[in-house]
C-alpha cells in the first residue's frame, strides 16, 4: 500500500507542475495584453498625431501636396498676430469666469444631494447630470434658441414683462456671458460626481466632534469639508481649466465665436486657419504654442497645490 499510495504522488505531482504552469503565465501576460492595447492606442490616436503637428509646424503644409521646411517662420508670424492674441485672450477670460462657477455650482448641488435633510436625491441627481449627457452641438443649438434676439425664448419672456429685448447675439459681452452660463451648465454635471464621492468619503465623526464644540454649518463646512476634499478640489479645477481652454464644439454651435470674430476661441481659431485658410501649417504651430499654455496651467496648479499641502 505504500509504494502505490508513493506511485500515485509521482503519477500526479507533475500533472499539478504542467497545470500551475498556464496560470502563472496567464495571470502575467493578461495585463500585459491590456496595457499593451492602451500603449497601442495612446501611440496611434496622441503620439503620432502630435508629432506630425510638431513636424508641420516647422513646415508650409496646405493640407495637401508636399511641403517645405521654413523654420521658424511660423512662430513668428503667430506672435505678431493680433487675431492670436485676441482669441487667446477671449478663451482664458471664458476660462477664468467659468471654471470659478463652475466649481461653486458643482460643490453646491453635490453638498445639497449629500445632505440628510435633501429630499428626491435620485431623481435630482438624474436632472443635475441630464445636461452632461447631452451633445456640445446640441447643448449649443439649445442655447442659441433660448437667447437668441429676434426669436428666442429669454427675449420672449422678458419683452413680456414689459423690458427691451437684450442684445445676445450681437453684443460681445453679453455672447460671452451666454457661452459661459452655457459651458458652466454643461460641465458642472461631471464635477457633481466626483465631489459626492469626495463628500461621502469625509468621515462623519469629525463633523459629530465639531457640532459638539458648538461649531455652525458654514464653520464645519469651511473647517473641515473644504480641507478633506482639497484633492479633489484640485482635480476638479484643473480639469475644468483644461476643458475651458479646449472649448469648440458648443461655442461653434452657439454663435459660432460671433459677433464677427469678437468671440473667437483659440481653438476655434486653430480649426479655421488649419482647415478654413489652408493653413496646417501655421495652425500647427498654434497647436503647440497651446499645447505649452496647457502643460503650464496643469504645472502651475500641480505647485500651488504642493506648496498647499506642505
Amino acid at each position: 500500500m505504500a509504494i502505490t499510495a508513493t506511485e500515485n504522488e509521482r503519477r500526479t505531482a507533475p500533472r499539478q507542475r504542467r497545470g500551475a504552469a498556464p496560470r502563472r503565465v496567464s495571470y502575467r501576460s493578461a495585463p500585459l495584453a491590456l496595457a499593451g492595447v492602451n500603449i497601442v492606442l495612446f501611440g496611434v490616436f496622441f503620439v503620432w498625431p502630435g508629432s506630425l503637428g510638431l513636424i508641420y509646424s516647422f513646415t508650409d503644409y496646405t493640407g495637401i501636396g508636399t511641403f517645405e521646411f521654413i523654420g521658424l517662420e511660423n512662430y513668428r508670424n503667430l506672435f505678431g498676430d493680433p487675431t492670436f492674441y485676441q482669441a487667446l485672450t477671449r478663451t482664458l477670460l471664458f476660462a477664468a469666469l467659468s471654471v470659478p462657477l463652475m466649481y461653486v455650482m458643482s460643490l453646491t448641488i453635490a453638498s445639497l444631494l449629500v445632505s440628510n435633510y435633501t429630499k428626491g436625491k435620485a431623481a435630482a441627481k438624474i436632472i443635475f447630470f441630464f445636461p452632461w449627457l447631452i451633445s456640445p452641438i446640441v447643448a449649443g443649438v439649445i442655447w442659441r434658441w433660448m437667447f437668441g434676439e429676434s426669436f428666442g425664448f429669454v427675449n420672449y419672456v422678458v419683452t413680456r414683462l414689459g423690458a427691451d429685448p437684450l442684445a445676445w447675439q450681437t453684443d460681445p459681452d453679453l455672447a460671452l456671458m451666454v457661452v459661459v452660463m452655457a459651458g458652466t451648465w454643461g460641465g458642472t454635471a461631471f464635477n457633481m460626481l466626483i465631489f459626492i464621492a469626495a463628500l461621502k468619503n469625509v468621515p462623519r465623526p469629525y463633523y459629530e466632534a465639531a457640532e459638539i464644540d458648538g461649531a455652525n454649518a458654514w464653520q464645519r463646512f469651511r473647517h473641515i469639508t473644504l480641507p478633506s476634499i482639497a484633492p479633489t478640489s484640485f482635480l476638479v479645477i484643473l480639469l475644468s481649466s483644461l476643458g475651458a481652454m479646449k472649448e469648440f464644439a458648443m461655442v461653434q454651435a452657439l454663435n459660432g465665436g460671433g459677433p464677427g470674430t469678437s468671440n473667437t476661441f483659440i481653438i476655434q481659431y486653430i480649426y479655421e486657419t488649419g482647415f478654413g485658410q489652408a493653413k496646417v501649417g501655421y495652425a500647427s504651430a498654434v497647436s503647440m504654442i497651446l499645447l505649452v499654455i496647457l502643460l503650464s496651467i496643469a504645472l502651475l496648479q500641480m505647485w500651488v497645490n504642493r506648496r498647499r499641502a506642505a
